[in-house]
Formats: structure tokens, sequence, C-alpha cells
């Protein structure tokens, strides 16, 4: 703790010194009210896909959005954004991947892979990404994600069966799972309504 939020001769608050007229003088409430210290102030952050964001990192090198919800909170200062597939290792563009059965969680314990379309196990590359979402999430205390929907990393509800023929199931993606574990709510772009409403209940 810093020397001033040590002193006898002040009152803190906040750690932020607030000179006293005498040892153990209560400062008036104006005094108070003048003291700022920004330590006090928590500004809710929120984990974004990347590509949400209009960054050029999907596996075809292409972007979603942007969108005008994700932009205002980049504006506030909330956003992290993020792409477990490129913090993982993989380059853009890359071979398209699928989760073999489509369920993320089940990769994070081992049991089923991440294929690419030229049948390469690219499992270390997810799992490494979704770590790497999760030491973001304990870095700045997030507990509100915005992820892109289908992705075998960020899918949210639905991802696909690894076939590569189109065909969806019920599942998340890699990171998706490993945010889910940690208790981060987790939507994707045509959830951000309730991503919203769920940011107003944490503030």
């Amino acid at each position: 703790m810093e020397r001033a939020c040590q002193s006898a001769a002040m009152v803190t608050f906040g750690c932020a010194p607030v000179p006293s007229a005498r040892p153990g003088a209560v400062p008036d409430a104006a005094a108070l009210l003048n003291v700022t210290d920004k330590s006090e102030v928590r500004v809710e952050k929120i984990l974004v896909s990347a590509c949400l964001l209009g960054q050029a990192v999907r596996y075809d090198g292409g972007a979603h959005g942007p969108f005008a919800e994700l932009l205002q909170w980049q504006a506030q200062g909330r956003v992290v954004p993020f792409c477990p597939a490129v913090a993982g290792g993989l380059p853009t563009p890359r071979p398209a991947a699928e989760i073999i059965g489509g369920q993320g969680a089940q990769v994070l314990d081992g049991l089923v892979q991440v294929r690419s379309i030229d049948g390469a196990d690219v499992s270390a590359a997810f799992i490494a990404g979704a770590q790497l979402a999760e030491r973001l999430v304990q870095q700045h205390g997030i507990r509100i994600a915005v992820l892109k929907a289908r992705s075998p990393s960020c899918g949210n509800r639905h991802s696909y069966d690894g076939s590569f023929s189109g065909n969806l199931v019920a599942g998340e993606g890699v990171t998706a799972a490993a945010l889910r574990r940690l208790g981060v709510q987790v939507f994707n772009e045509s959830e951000l309504q309730e991503a919203a409403q769920a940011l107003r209940l944490l503030e």
C-alpha cells in the first residue's frame, strides 16, 4: 500500500489522501467528493471475437461486422478483442476446421479432435487459444463474451459436426466451452441485445 494510505495525518478515501484538520477528524463531504481515485472506477470488460470487429482473421481471410453495439462498447473501453485460432498459432488464411462431433468441451477433455478439411489434427492450436482466452478473462475480470456463431473456437450454441458437409449440431466451440466453465456468459453476434441486458445487470 502506498505511504499516503498509511499516514496517520491523512484520512483516506479509496487510498487517495484527503487532508484532515487534525488527527482523527472526519473530512467534510465536499472533500471526499473531490477525491478522484481511478482505481475505484471499474469498466466491465467484454471479450469479443476479433472478426466481429472487422478484423480479417477468419479462416478464409475475411471478417464480419463491424457491429454498431460492439463499436460503441469499444469506444467505451470495454472491448478486449481476441481471435483464439490466431492466438493459438494458426495462420490467416488457413484450412477450414471442424470439431469431430461438434462438442468443444470434449476437445478440452482430450476425447475428440479438431481437424482441418485436409485431415490435419489442429486440436493443440484450438486448445492453446482457449487457454489464452482464459488468461484474458482472469486478467480483466471478464464476465461477458460475444463470440462468432458456429465457429469451432467461438460458437456458443451450434457447431459443425466434423463432416464438412454443412451439418450443424447443438454444441460449443473450444473457447466458448472453456469460458463457460469459468462462468462467463457467452453470446454470439445475433444476441447483442441479450448481451447488453446482461451487461446492465452486472453494472
